[in-house]
């Protein structure tokens, strides 16, 4: 036992040694970036950039050099947006741009001339352009793109490299930058983490329930050798039978992420190309939604997958293509810190599996078998082990790396972010922010992003495609607004003297 523990230090101590020497080679003094941060950065590949891309219109237009003069008094107190990002043999290390320029970062863009009247659709063009451009690793890994004359304002396109940080960190981020938002909270610097037994430690999670808990995990140079212990932190586990419960869970939820047979074969999956495309649809008011799922007993979100895979479905169909019984797997993102950290930056989020039922016809039972599904990976350690596995993957090689992460594109068709914003529209520089939408980045081969966001009384659908697997997102994005029709109408319709939601 005293052998073993000497030599895990002393693995430990040459870790440590081998990374600060690494660092002082190059003539590096910044922070390490984390294994999961790491995992992303060297994740970009020629058919998927890992970009967050995001588009504001505002009403009415805004000034360049205003913009400039609030990003460089909210955003840059934020040092991952003045650092960039150097690799070297174990990793890398955030350091200070000492050329950095607000102008490369900041940058005015025009529409063309021949696109007015449809300027939305120029504006969705510009954003599938800006997807697949490489930010440059020279300098901080974020862009903006200002186009000051816009439909009777501004737009504005903002690219920020998945590396810096996650879809929560980074709207919480943003909205720093809105009128009366607030800088970062002033913190205590601490010493960065170098070794795969740190990255876990801190993270408080918060997946499907309301129990808290912390993650203590391990991992070895190649694989993940163990999730030690997951424990309620305020509680703790008092017997063994809690333990055994949570053993048991964490077994089978790792056994179900690495034994889900391969998606379904339609033409939204394959070999995606070098080219994307965006679209989104007006927002449905978020009061229906609501008024949908309290008659059906079910929440808000359960109706809105259920009318994305009501427009997949229809979508694929309207291609002539049979989806009858047909099933697609999506990727959905959850949440794996507290809120109010949100403003720490960093990757702190895990993956959920969720099937989507895309051939089912009658839109009460859809409602009901996704709130089925979602219910079912409550409580799940999914999200937990998905997050270590991009841990272990940041300890690896980039060609092993890239091995182990195929496993989620082969059985998965689309990554799906909700996100839940503000009740009321926002103010930038005295104007309104109108409308808000962004996508995360699809790694491997998934070709295909859709993206639900609530923001100022509305739902708002957008979709990011691979040009070879879906050409034209719109014929899809003109699907979900007609699927949350046909679910209300046949809400409305329902026996509502004989009918009982069930529980």
């Amino acid at each position: 036992m005293v052998t073993r523990i000497v030599a895990r230090k002393a693995v430990k101590a040459v870790r440590k040694n081998a990374t600060r020497a690494a660092a002082g080679m190059l003539g590096l003094s910044g922070e390490r970036m984390t294994k999961v941060d790491t995992a992303w950065l060297r994740m970009d590949s020629p058919s998927n950039l890992m970009m967050i891309v995001g588009v504001w219109t505002l009403k009415p237009g805004i000034r360049y050099e205003d913009l400039c003069r609030r990003v460089e008094e909210r955003l840059l107190k934020y040092a991952r947006f003045r650092q960039r990002a150097v690799e070297d043999a174990t990793g890398a290390t955030w350091v200070e741009d000492a050329e950095f320029d607000i102008e490369r970062h900041i940058v005015r863009e025009k529409l063309p001339r021949h696109a007015r009247g449809h300027a939305q659709s120029a504006l969705q063009d510009r954003v599938g352009e800006l997807a697949m451009q490489p930010l440059d690793h020279r300098h901080p890994l974020w862009q903006m793109h200002l186009v000051e004359d816009y439909d009777g304002g501004s737009a504005l396109l903002v690219r920020i490299h998945h590396c810096i940080a996650d879809g929560i960190a980074l709207i919480s981020v943003t909205m720093s930058l809105v009128d009366g938002g607030a800088p970062p909270p002033e913190r205590k610097r601490k010493e960065a983490h170098t070794g795969a037994e740190d990255w876990i430690a801190e993270t408080l999670i918060k997946p499907f329930t309301e129990m808290t808990v912390k993650a203590l995990g391990a991992a070895g140079e190649s694989a993940a050798r163990s999730l030690g212990m997951l424990r309620d932190p305020q509680k703790g586990l008092a017997g063994s039978l809690d333990l055994a419960k949570l053993a048991y869970q964490v077994v089978t939820d790792a056994a179900a992420l690495a034994l889900m047979p391969d998606d379904s074969k339609t033409r939204l999956k394959g070999k995606p190309g070098t080219a994307k495309r965006v679209a989104w649809c007006e927002p449905i008011p978020l009061d229906e939604v609501k008024a949908v799922g309290k008659a059906l007993n079910c929440s808000i979100n359960d109706v809105l997958l259920s009318c994305v895979a009501g427009a997949i479905g229809e979508y694929l169909k309207s291609l002539g293509d049979e989806v009858a019984g047909l099933e697609i797997r999506a990727m959905i993102p959850i949440n794996l810190r507290p809120l109010e950290h949100a403003h720490k930056l960093g990757n702190r989020f895990g993956l959920v599996p969720l099937v989507l039922p895309i051939g089912m016809e009658n839109p009460i039972e859809r409602v009901y078998e996704v709130r089925r599904r979602m219910n079912a990976l409550k409580g799940s350690t999914q999200p937990l082990l998905a997050f270590g596995l991009l841990a272990v993957a940041g300890l690896l090689i980039k060609p092993a790396q890239e091995a182990m992460l195929s496993l989620f594109g082969k059985k998965t068709t689309a990554v799906m972010t909700n996100v839940p914003g503000p009740r009321d529209k926002l103010k930038l520089l005295g104007s309104t922010l109108e409308q808000s939408m962004f996508w995360v980045p699809q790694s491997g081969d998934i070709g295909l992003g859709v993206s639900i966001l609530s923001y100022g009384g509305g739902v708002q659908f957008g979709v990011i495609t691979d040009t070879l697997l879906c050409p034209d997102p719109q014929k899809m994005i003109d699907e979900f607004e007609p699927e949350f029709a046909k679910l209300s109408l046949v809400t409305l319709m329902l026996p509502w003297d004989t009918f009982t939601p069930p529980n």
